[in-house]
């Protein structure tokens, strides 16, 4: 785009690394973008041809389309806020796009300014010392100061980190000290050859949005910042330009201007690239309508209408508790209806007793997706608050079920209970009227610890793993009965899917369980698939097809993900196609079959102790650090003291 948001200073870690997509930012100048590119105007008439000719009725289906669908990927990040958080290019050889990186002082990249006061300038002094007062994580964020918090941000518990001085923390590729691995957030995920990699293991639609934020783009230091005014479209047009660059100078990928257009391309056995936006101030302050027609000839095809943040055309889901401050930079709005950004308070949304964002569709939100529609537009309803899901919904349903579908999202009965609070996961009811209007899923990538689903094939075994992705993707496939494709999210800000190997492995969870699932893994689990994806996770956008073969060697049914491009066309042939009615019933969902699981609490209290700590038998190998014989598999933690005595290492 992330775990507990309910912040203190503590779990302030959690709320930043764990965001949901943002980024983008470096070179370009926004004059640089022409009102109409090679690569969208070659493929224009190309485009409208096949769109009259290649409509199919009910009575003539077309073949079904082979390869998978990813629905939301941040190719062009490194132009995100203002060109100053993301290191590593999308696009060139892998030694200049993906070279070393040192982090060192002052850091080109990662970190924030050390002064973030200036950034609450719209709240009067009173107002902010108030909220500040009763809110810890904007105290910490006022007086700790940029590189401290991006500091505590790079030690987040299981992570080896990649922001703030992280010199002795990050590598350039192919070294692979640091990046790319699953826990990335400010080094590059989407290269062109790893691009080629997903597309090499069928990989047919890719959704590739330009995103920003303004106010992160102000929290770094303006010397690292390539575009300081900071305006998002400024961001966003760079980023369509280089999309469009990138399609036309490769043969094996192309843009994608309306559902026939994707359908032919990928019949010629080519990568449908499908244009997106995320930004929370899109189209800014100007005529919004100027400025949709201008993206709309460099190629984009869909897009949000929100982002982290209300906006001129509705209201955002509050999640992640960063979010909160830049909401309330912009309202300085303390709510004690509900309390989300801590037990009793929640900075800058309007939110109702049940903590749910007030704000729906606006006038001007209305008129947007009315346009959006007369075009034949995917709507994507990704971080839409529930008031406005449900207003869109209604416009949906006005147009005869106009297609809605979610690019990245969590199932929110799979989701552990923190988690599921949030208003940003996504429930039975919404997945409901996604089908209804024949729309799909993309099924978020970085699934963290996840609940039970004990209809599936899967155990869930070690958690933040393929183990854990499945247990979402057979609730969402078996009980949701909803089209799914991938949602990576990557460059964005998230967390991806943990490795089920190595160091790393079932890490979501607390240490000495997570210690228990890795070596059970190791002695009993399913083969490693024989890539980097073993041991570093799910790092970069080529070991996409690896997760997926992952999954099925765990007996996950993985054919419908494996023909979700499919899905995805068909979604958009219903967008501009006839349509009478819903596109199903969805009266069959069944949301039973979730365990819902213990706390971590009682969980650790169920392990093993020795000198009081809990600790998980056997369950380190040699050479690591041990404090007594019983945690290592051979049975011996040589140099170990007594209880209170120096670590030793297991022979």
């Amino acid at each position: 785009m992330r775990v507990t948001m309910r912040i203190n200073l503590n779990s302030f870690t959690s709320s930043l690394a764990f965001g949901s997509s943002l980024l983008l930012g470096a070179a370009c100048t926004p004059d640089s973008a022409p009102a109409e590119t090679g690569a969208a105007s070659e493929t224009a008439g190309t485009a409208e041809t096949a769109e009259t000719a290649g409509e199919t009725g009910e009575d003539q289906e077309p073949p079904p389309l082979e390869g998978y669908a990813d629905l939301h990927l941040h190719m062009f990040a490194e132009d995100a806020f203002g060109g100053g958080w993301l290191h590593g290019s999308a696009t060139g050889t892998a030694e200049l796009a993906l070279a070393l990186c040192d982090g060192g002082d002052p850091g080109d990249h990662a970190r924030l300014q050390d002064d973030l006061a200036p950034l609450f300038m719209n709240c009067d002094d009173a107002t902010l010392q108030d909220a500040a007062s009763q809110v810890p994580l904007l105290q910490a964020v006022l007086t700790l100061g940029g590189l401290g918090i991006s500091e505590i941000v790079g030690e987040v518990p299981g992570s080896k980190g990649d922001t703030g001085l992280h010199e002795d923390r990050t590598g350039g590729w192919p070294e692979l000290e640091g990046w790319p691995r699953w826990d990335t957030i400010a080094h590059q995920q989407s290269w062109e050859g790893w691009l080629h990699d997903a597309y090499d293991s069928g990989l047919r639609i890719e959704v590739v949005s330009a995103v920003t934020l303004d106010w992160l783009c102000r929290a770094l230091p303006p010397g690292n910042v390539d575009r300081p005014q900071c305006d998002e479209m400024d961001d966003v047009r760079v980023q369509l330009q280089k999309a469009n660059e990138f399609a036309a100078a490769n043969d094996w990928v192309e843009i994608a201007l309306s559902a026939a257009d994707a359908r032919r391309i990928i019949e010629e056995d080519k990568l449908a690239l499908v244009l997106s936006i995320e930004a929370s101030h899109i189209f800014g302050e100007g005529d919004w309508r100027a400025q949709f027609d201008e993206v709309y000839d460099l190629g984009v095809r869909t897009l949000q209408i929100v982002h982290q943040l209300d906006n001129r055309f509705g209201g955002a889901a509050p999640h992640n508790s960063i979010f909160h401050l830049a909401q309330f930079e912009e309202s300085c709005h303390l709510d004690s209806d509900c309390g989300i950004t801590t037990q009793a308070l929640t900075l800058g949304f309007d939110v109702d007793e049940n903590c749910r964002n007030v704000n729906g569709l606006t006038a001007e939100g209305e008129a947007l997706l009315r346009e959006m529609i007369a075009r034949d537009m995917l709507i994507d309803t990704a971080h839409m608050s529930e008031a406005l899901t449900r207003d869109v919904y209604e416009l949906a349903v006005e147009h005869d079920y106009y297609p809605l579908y979610l690019s990245h999202a969590h199932f929110r009965e799979i989701m552990l209970p923190a988690k599921g609070r949030e208003e940003k996961t996504t429930p039975s009811w919404i997945v409901g009227m996604v089908r209804e209007t024949g729309g799909m899923v993309g099924l978020r990538t970085a699934h963290e610890e996840v609940n039970t689903y004990e209809p599936s094939a899967v155990t869930n075994t070690c958690h933040g793993s393929s183990r854990s992705f499945a247990q979402a993707y057979d609730y969402g496939r078996l009980g949701l009965k909803v089209s799914i494709g991938l949602g990576s999210d990557f460059n964005g800000f998230i967390q991806q899917t943990r490795p089920r190997f190595g160091p790393d492995a079932c890490s979501a969870s607390f240490t000495e369980e997570a210690q228990c699932q890795a070596r059970d893994e190791r002695l009993e689990g399913f083969g490693a698939v024989g890539s980097d994806y073993d041991d570093l996770g799910l790092g970069h956008v080529g070991l996409l097809g690896d997760l997926i073969d992952d999954l099925d060697q765990h007996g996950v049914d993985v054919e419908p993900l494996r023909h979700s491009a499919n899905d995805f066309v068909r979604m958009w042939e219903r967008a501009s196609g006839e349509r009478s009615g819903p596109a199903e019933e969805v009266d069959d969902m069944e949301l039973s079959g979730i365990t819902v699981l213990p706390s971590h609490f009682e969980r650790r209290a169920a392990l093993p102790t020795e000198c009081d700590e809990p600790y998980c038998p056997g369950a380190l190998v040699a050479g690591e650090a041990c404090r007594f014989d019983a945690e290592c598999e051979s049975g011996s933690c040589a140099g170990a003291g007594d209880c209170d005595g120096p670590e030793g290492v297991c022979d």
